[in-house]
């Protein structure tokens, strides 16, 4: 039976940060295309249709990493410190809540990795199919230390998880020194200059040797400009504070640019001041179609991050068994790779990340703020 009256209100959304959503949307795209352009094979064999395609994504494409990079550092300044002061209430728990958000997914990600390799080998024979998993190489994904302690990585993207880790612990700790060195005293400049120096040690000496590249001071250059875009963008700041910490962010990247330049810190330090400038502007998901689908797209992108790779492993080595080895049929196959992954990587958030997420928030207390964070917007005016 019809009811008459006032309409049902409607269910409001939240704000979200649509900047960021665009950027990792944008980021995992690149991600997914350049492991296609990278590893192949139907990429080799499409190769002549569009040369500078897949040779600038087979080159630069890997650089789309350091937009999550330089966007993690930002969105861990916002959860762990918000106003840059110094403490932190139980590092240790924080730490372990970070593991409990990252790895379930990915040990799950890392399990479809292995039958996507016993099934591809199956079809083809490819430096990109992994050997067999043994016992030890497993548990090293599990505890996030395949790369420190030499394991072949059973997907492309298991070492940015494992470095993720390593630098929200990292930020972790750094909060919790400052702490101990304020001595329960607010001082709003301590964690800016610790961080200042984390990045800027990482830029002219760790980011500069690839031996370091399993170990967080390789990245933590672009993580921390991050975290000091949060920071310096922080509107109760003052003017004087934040044009101070703008140009300590600023010049240090120049000079480490200008002493080696890397695509990569290039990359980092634009993103950097883009989200400076507009990171934490906010937009209704409802406000347009297109902006609901980059909200969309950003929210699973970490889910598409995860299977993309186990996905593009089995459509190349069905491509390569059951297709002809045509450019027009192996580009086809590169289209439907990138396309798959998006859809697997939607359904493994819906059905893996974000009930595994359930679960464990159910289970592990919510996050302690940091310890000096109350009155911040008086202490920095």
């Amino acid at each position: 039976m019809k009811t008459t009256g006032a309409p049902r209100p409607t269910a409001t959304v939240p704000p979200q940060f649509g900047l960021i959503n665009l950027l990792k949307a944008g980021a995992a795209q690149l991600i997914v295309l350049h492991h296609l352009a990278f590893y192949g094979p139907m990429a080799d064999v499409a190769r002549p249709l569009m040369p500078g395609t897949v040779d600038w994504l087979d080159a630069y494409g890997r650089v789309a990493v350091q937009v999550f990079l330089v966007i993690g550092g930002f969105l861990a300044a916002k959860s762990l410190s918000p106003h840059g002061l110094p403490g932190i209430a139980q590092p240790f728990a924080t730490i372990w809540r970070r593991y409990l958000k990252l790895a379930p997914a990915f040990i799950v990600a890392m399990l479809l990795a292995i039958g996507a390799s016993a099934l591809a080998r199956t079809w083809m024979d490819h430096d990109s199919i992994s050997a067999p998993a043994g016992v030890a190489q497993l548990m090293a994904h599990v505890l996030l230390l395949h790369d420190v302690l030499g394991y072949e990585a059973l997907s492309a993207g298991a070492w940015y998880v494992a470095i993720d880790f390593q630098l929200y612990a990292s930020l972790t700790l750094l909060l919790w020194v400052s702490g101990w060195l304020a001595g329960g005293r607010r001082v709003p400049w301590l964690m800016p200059v610790l961080v200042l120096a984390a990045t800027g040690v990482s830029l002219f000496h760790f980011n500069r040797d690839a031996d370091w590249d399993v170990w967080a001071p390789y990245f933590f250059g672009s993580y921390g400009l991050g975290v000091l875009a949060w920071w310096a963008s922080d509107p109760r700041r003052g003017t004087a504070s934040t044009s101070a910490l703008w140009l300590l962010m600023v010049v240090p990247t120049l000079l480490a640019l200008e002493l080696d330049f890397r695509i990569r810190i290039a990359v980092a330090a634009v993103v950097m001041c883009v989200l400076f400038l507009f990171g934490r502007t906010r937009l209704s998901a409802c406000a347009s179609r297109g902006w609901s689908l980059v909200n969309y797209l950003g929210k699973i992108s970490y889910s598409i991050f995860l299977v993309h790779f186990p996905v593009c492993l089995v459509v190349n080595a069905a491509f390569t068994r059951f297709a002809p080895e045509e450019a027009h049929w192996q580009l086809a196959g590169v289209v439907a790779a990138w396309m798959t992954s998006v859809a697997a990587g939607a359904a493994f958030c819906r059905w893996v990340e974000a009930p595994l997420g359930r679960i464990l928030a159910a289970l592990v207390k919510p996050a302690v703020l940091p310890a000096y964070s109350t009155k911040a917007a008086r202490v920095l005016r």
